[in-house]
């Protein structure tokens, strides 16, 4: 009862108020009202504490308005050529406080998942070996938004399609065996948290996206699990990463990769949102990946589109409708069912992938074309390539060969047009490979990391286009 008296009171002193206001008004005069302490002084440590609470309050409001206005975020992304691996690295923080990691992006994935440590790990025993002790693992335990996905849940049941069918207790976490196709493992429970992100803009806010399906791994084996801290699934699928933050952000997302050999301290970014670098006529012959504010057209100067193909015989990755292949102008014979899904072909982009690797009957007809060309060459002999040649001249430096020009045509009149140093790379010193593999047919072709390198790449997943064109990707 007390407390409706002082609302009643809170309420009458405003109304007299709200009347004294309006008969002053009416009178042409203003009204003047004497502002009363009513409780007792409270000290300056309270009163600071109190200040405290309150710039919190007003910087969590100021944090959520951003995330809802920024229009993208940024993460950074470098070769992981300084670990041996073919892999690239992007830096990514989750969990409440926020915990840094970093994961392989990876556009074939679309289970995020990191390295992690949990006192009841050693009660579920697995086959692979054990994450052991990296330098960075993930404590489920001690994230305030870290949330366990139930076995007996339907988004365990029918979301997540690697999930195991053991399911003892109904409250038991969602267990996984996730099995890559190079034969890499992970395996662990999944649950959902918050990531850590850099909105793009003046401000540089951080801010938190939420409802992120996360994968707590702990066993693993595969070689680039070595280096990293588990993978950031850029997949075409309704729980990857890619899917989440696009959705929040303009439906689209790119990245730029640097030169696959590149220093560990050259970055480029993986952007979720409009790309700058479509939206503005590039300062010089390539363009910058850097994100900004600024919205982006559907093409910009210099930008190449193509369908993007979201099919689920190829989720989830991602696939192209590929036109042919040329070299040095000439288009190859190459049976059009080699590109075509539906008679067991098709292609597919994968930042996973390090070679590409072309079915077979599209293998022959390109090494042919450039083999021919550098017939003038000693051969060598180097695993895993069929084609590699010695380099070096007489006087010890490199050979000058002028080598063709490889064109992928997409659907639409795109032409992806490679450096050279992304077909024919280099090996070893002084001995350069023609830096394609042979794949099974029928069967897909993958566009591989290095073909991709030194380009900025966008997927439209709302719009199902793909949009490239040549960057430095490095600042």
């Amino acid at each position: 009862m007390a407390g409706c008296r002082r609302v009643m009171l809170v309420v009458a002193v405003a109304a007299a108020l709200l009347v004294a206001a309006a008969s002053a008004g009416a009178s042409g005069k203003s009204a003047r009202f004497e502002l009363l302490r009513l409780a007792p002084a409270a000290s300056l440590s309270d009163l600071a504490r109190m200040d405290r609470e309150r710039m919190a309050f007003i910087s969590s409001r100021g944090r959520r308005r951003a995330a809802e206005t920024a229009s993208a975020f940024a993460m950074p992304l470098s070769s992981g050529a300084y670990t041996g691996t073919g892999q690239y690295f992007v830096r990514f923080r989750v969990g409440t406080p926020a915990q840094p990691f970093l994961l392989v992006a990876d556009t074939g994935s679309d289970l995020t998942w990191v390295k992690c440590h949990r006192a009841a790990a050693s009660k579920n025993a697995s086959s692979l070996p054990s994450a052991g002790s990296p330098r960075r693992t993930f404590r489920p335990d001690e994230s305030r938004t870290w949330a366990p996905i139930p076995c007996s849940s339907a988004t365990c049941k029918e979301s997540l399609p690697f999930s195991l069918a053991a399911c003892t207790t109904p409250a038991n976490p969602c267990a996984y065996d996730y099995r890559y196709k190079d034969g890499s493992a992970a395996r662990g429970t999944v649950g959902i948290d918050s990531a850590t992100i850099a909105l793009s803009g003046r401000a540089a806010k951080k801010a938190k996206l939420r409802g992120v399906v996360l994968g707590c791994t702990t066993a693993y084996n595969g070689q680039s699990f070595l280096a990293s801290d588990g993978v950031l699934s850029l997949g075409y699928s309704n729980i990857s990463f890619a899917s989440r933050a696009a959705s929040r952000f303009g439906g689209r997302f790119s990245y730029c990769l640097v030169d696959h050999l590149a220093p560990r301290n050259a970055t480029s970014y993986l952007t979720f949102g409009p790309n700058p670098a479509f939206s503005s006529p590039p300062s010089e012959a390539t363009a910058s990946c850097k994100p900004a504010p600024a919205p982006a057209p559907a093409e910009a100067p210099g930008a190449r589109q193509t369908p993007l193909v979201l099919d689920h015989r190829t989720q989830p990755f991602y696939a192209v409708s590929v036109r042919g292949v040329s070299v040095a102008g000439q288009l190859l014979k190459i049976p059009r069912a080699v590109w075509d899904v539906e008679q067991g072909g098709g292609a597919i982009l994968d930042s996973g992938t390090s070679l590409t690797v072309l079915a077979k009957p599209a293998y022959r007809a390109v090494v042919a074309a450039l083999s021919k060309r550098l017939a003038g060459l000693p051969r060598v002999t180097m695993d895993p390539f069929d084609y590699c040649y010695n380099w070096t001249s007489p006087s010890g430096s490199d050979v000058a060969v002028s080598l063709p020009m490889l064109a992928v045509h997409f659907a639409g009149s795109a032409r992806l047009e490679p450096p050279a140093k992304s077909y024919v790379i280099d090996a070893a010193p002084g001995v350069k490979c023609i830096g394609l593999q042979e794949g099974p047919w029928p069967g897909l072709s993958v566009i591989g990391n290095i073909l991709q390198q030194e380009h900025l790449w966008e997927y439209d997943l709302k719009n199902r286009r793909l949009t490239f064109k040549r960057s430095r990707c490095t600042h």
